[in-house]
This record gives structure tokens, sequence and C-alpha cells, in this order.
């Protein structure tokens, strides 16, 4: 071969290698590739608009054909297409959604259309069913119904992901308990099928669901950011490449490592929750909280997390969006404390992050977000207590009350005003019809105080819709705390049953020791 030749062609050789280069650096795909939250047996939601979306060859037409309808959009620069189904009926009859181009042809199976929930949080959401006989028993039942399931795979990153690392729908019921028990009362008593996307993972605090731009609202989460950017990204960096080389993923990760992950700000939001929007969503559940409990001031702090957080959330699936927050339940531990019962009211305890979490939902003014209320549950020292059958049926009441017109109550008595007379309070509540204790005894947990720190246990008498408090001690009350402690053993309901919520009607700051 003469030189010319040779020189010819290692010169094409190197144009093809620039092209080719050009061409991975562009990252345009060159076939049709819906997102990964679409697949067999999913449940479309009902109601609304429904986005269909993914990636295909830029200038290609795709074709979405789904019940009837059929939509259609053009391939962008970057390989990018979403079109929008209209609102659909509520089907328990699997259809087969088509979706083509001229790159390819893809069909997903056995598609229902019902009601789409997130639940997400950290291990309260993610402990499993058959930890919970209760509803563990409802499970052979459960197979019988129209009840899917969307798994999203844990997985962290540094960036917003496009697709989650791993996401499945099934036709299995969801594993986590508290999934599984709304969705199983749910579907009870709609009718219709019920579709459970489950992204949680244990340990994990809010600020780890948390997008980049929140940094501009919440000094905290920039704090935080700042930190992890200076002394942990490094790590999470080699962490994510070992997972993606791994067949394990991130089993192949210790212990200690995982908790490390599943910890940081931020890198939950980008794998595991961002990529699923814009799908079609009612609304979610949100079983997290302990991981902020660890101080009074992030306790304090918390109400502004949540009330920002689900506003941002919003922003990615419409200001419609229902949001649904477990309180926190029962447990003696305490932070700081005046006194060593876990029912004193004026301790450092969980009572402070249930007060947080009502007031971030904006409760009980917001009519799209709700607090499923959990005081008279939970266990005295066990941080994953067993006792969630009701509160599944009390997030399930929630629901069809606020987002589907039941006519039920779905809440039980909430503090509305007091009036002090002489040496009594008198505390009146809403949602009280049928006001009484649930074990035929008088109403407790109830404290009164004449100044800050100095809470007695008061005697209390309900008259109608209204609880008459006097406490030894207290000649002229100024302030009433109930079942404002860490575990406290509350026994005030409503003729549904249902707990009051705990409150407290003074303004004054917990006692710094």
């Amino acid at each position: 071969m003469n030189n010319f030749t040779h020189d010819k062609l290692a010169g094409f050789a190197y144009v093809l290698i620039l092209f080719l280069a050009s061409t991975a650096v562009s990252g345009a795909p060159s076939s049709l590739a819906p997102s990964k939250t679409f697949g067999d047996h999913m449940v479309l939601q009902r109601g609304m608009n429904v986005p269909v979306w993914g990636d295909a060859a830029p200038g290609e037409t795709v074709t979405v054909s789904f019940a009837g309808q059929k939509k259609t959009a053009k391939v962008n620069e970057n390989g990018k297409w979403k079109t929008v189904l209209a609102p659909l009926k509520a089907s328990d009859t699997g259809q087969s959604m088509t979706i083509s181009s001229a790159s390819g042809k893809v069909v997903f199976k056995d598609v229902l259309v019902g009601e789409v929930w997130i639940c997400s949080g950290q291990s309260n959401m993610e402990l499993g069913v058959n930890a919970i006989a209760d509803l563990k028993k409802l499970v052979p039942d459960a197979r019988n119904k129209p009840i899917r399931t969307c798994q999203v795979g844990q997985f962290v990153s540094l960036t917003p992901l496009e697709n989650c690392e791993r996401v499945s729908w099934s036709t299995k019921p969801p594993s986590s308990a508290v999934a599984f028990g709304f969705a199983y009362f749910l579907q009870k008593d709609l009718k219709i099928p019920v579709g459970i996307i489950q992204t949680c993972w244990g340990s994990s605090s809010i600020e780890g669901w948390m997008p980049l731009d929140l940094q501009q609202k919440l000094p905290l989460f920039k704090k935080a950011m700042e930190e992890f950017n200076k002394k942990n990204k490094g790590k999470i960096i080699k962490l994510v490449e070992r997972a993606r080389k791994s067949p394990k993923g991130i089993k192949s990760w210790s212990r200690k490592e995982n908790i490390f992950a599943r910890t940081q700000p931020n890198i939950l939001y980008n794998a595991m929750m961002h990529p699923l929007a814009p799908y079609a969503i009612r609304g979610m559940v949100w079983y997290q909280g302990e991981a902020n409990a660890s101080s009074i001031k992030n306790m304090l702090e918390y109400r502004e997390s949540l009330t920002v957080w689900i506003e941002r959330i919003r922003q990615e699936w419409g200001e419609n969006f229902h949001f649904l927050a477990v309180m926190l339940p029962g447990i003696g531990r305490v932070i700081q404390s005046t006194n060593k019962s876990p029912e004193y009211p004026d301790n450092q305890s969980w009572a402070w992050m249930r007060e947080s979490q009502l007031r971030g939902v904006g409760f009980p003014i917001d009519k799209t977000t709700g607090v499923a209320n959990t005081i008279d549950l939970g266990d005295i020292k066990n941080i994953h207590p067993k006792d969630k059958e009701p509160l599944c049926k009390r997030l399930a009441l929630l629901a069809e009350k606020q987002v589907y017109g039941e006519t039920v109550e779905a809440l039980g008595p909430v503090f509305e005003k007091f009036k002090v007379s002489g040496k009594q309070m008198l505390i009146t509540f809403a949602h009280a019809d049928g006001l009484k204790t649930s074990d035929g005894k008088l109403p407790r947990a109830f404290w009164l105080a004449d100044k800050p720190g100095n809470w007695k246990p008061a005697t209390a008498k309900i008259k109608g819709n209204t609880v008459a408090l006097t406490a030894d001690g207290i000649s002229h009350p100024v302030a009433c705390r109930y079942a404002f402690a860490g575990f406290p053993r509350p026994n005030l309901v409503n003729g549904a049953g249902l707990p009051a919520y705990p409150f407290r009607t003074d303004d004054w700051p917990p006692q710094k020791k």
C-alpha cells in the first residue's frame, strides 16, 4: 500500500472516529424508548390528562394508541417526545397501549385505568406487609383485586435522572405494609383499580427527597448541600460507579455504605422521585419524619421544610396534587426532659414534630392536604410500631372524603377554640359529633398551666362538643396541651371512633435546658 493510500485511509478513519464520537456525545437516541415508568400491568390515572413520553430518533413522529385514542408527537432535536391522552374512564379490563414510530414499536399489555398514588418516605413506609399480622392476613384477598404496584428501585444520583435505575409494574400488591393497607381499603371502597408507585428508603430525611433548587428557599437545605459537596460528594461518586459496574447493584455496598448513601441530601430525589414526573398521579402518601426528629431545632424547622417541599413537588404534578402525611405515632423517646414521664407535655419529644407536620401541611384548612392521626397508636420503645392497620384505614378515609367526595367522617376531633371561666377552661372541638372516650372513662392526656413550665394534669368532662377542664393547683388556667407528649395515652374520640388530634393553645417555645 503506497503512502498516499495509507494516508487517505487514515484520514477517513479519523473523520469516522470524530463522527462516531460526536454522535455519542449528542446522546440522541436511534430507536423508540418510552419512559421506563410505563410497563405491562400499569395503572393509568382516570379523570385527568395522561402524559406519555420518552425517547426516539430526532425528527420522527411517535403515535400513542390507547382506549380508542390516537395521539401523535414530533421528536425534538434532542430525541425527546411527549404527547397527552385525554382523561380516561376507570376500567378493570386490561387493555393494550401501543407506541410506534419509524424506528420501532412498543406494546404495553394488561393496562388498567383507576387511581394512582405515590407512597414514599422512610423505614415505616418501607416496613414490609409480612411484618404486620393484621395486614398480612388480607394479602390473599388483595391478590384477587385490581391492585397493582410500580416498584422503584433504590438508588442515588448526583443529577436528576430521566429514568429510574430500576422500575417495574406488577400485578402483586405493594410490599410496604402502609402502601398495601392504603391501597386495599381504598380499592375496597372505590371498587376501581388502584396503582401504587412505591418509592421509599429507610433512614432518609426530607432533605434527601429535595431538588437542588430548594436551596434558594431553605437555608437549612443549602447548608446541608454545602456540607455534602465539601465532604461526601466524592464518596457518593465512587459508590454509584461501583453499583453500576456490579451485577449486584447497590447490594455490592456494605450496610455502612448503604446507610451513608441514603442519608445524604438531594440524591434520592434525583434517582427515585424526579424520573416519575410527569406520570399522571392523584397524590402522595408521605410517611417520614423520624430522621428529622433528632433535635428540637430540626423538629421546629421541619414545618417550613415540609411546606416548601410540598409546593415544589406540585410544580412536578400540578396544584391539585393531593398530599397525605402520616403523623409520627407515640414513642417514649425524649430528647430533653423536665419530667421523666413520657406523658409530660413540656418535654422535648416527638410532640413538636407532630405539630410541625400538622402546620406544615396547613392542617386542617388546606383541602388538598391531610394528616392521618396516629396519636393513639405506636409503641413506647419500638420506632417501627406494628399497629398499622388503623393508620391505613384512616389514610383511605382521608382520601375518600377529601379527594373523592365520599360522605364519611375522615377527621377526629380538631381543636377549635377555648374559653377561660374562673378555674375552668372550656375546649371546643370541630368534627366532634358524638364526642366520647374510647374506653368509657374520663378523657385523659389534657394538661393545664397558669405560666410557662407549670403544667398540671387536668380533670376533663365532656359536655356536647366541649371538654371542661380543671386542675389542682391551677386557679386561673391560661394554656392547655392535649396529647402533646412523646407517648401520651389519649382516649378522646368522636362518634366515628376517630381520635382527637393533639394540640396546644400556647405559643410558648420549648424551654431551653
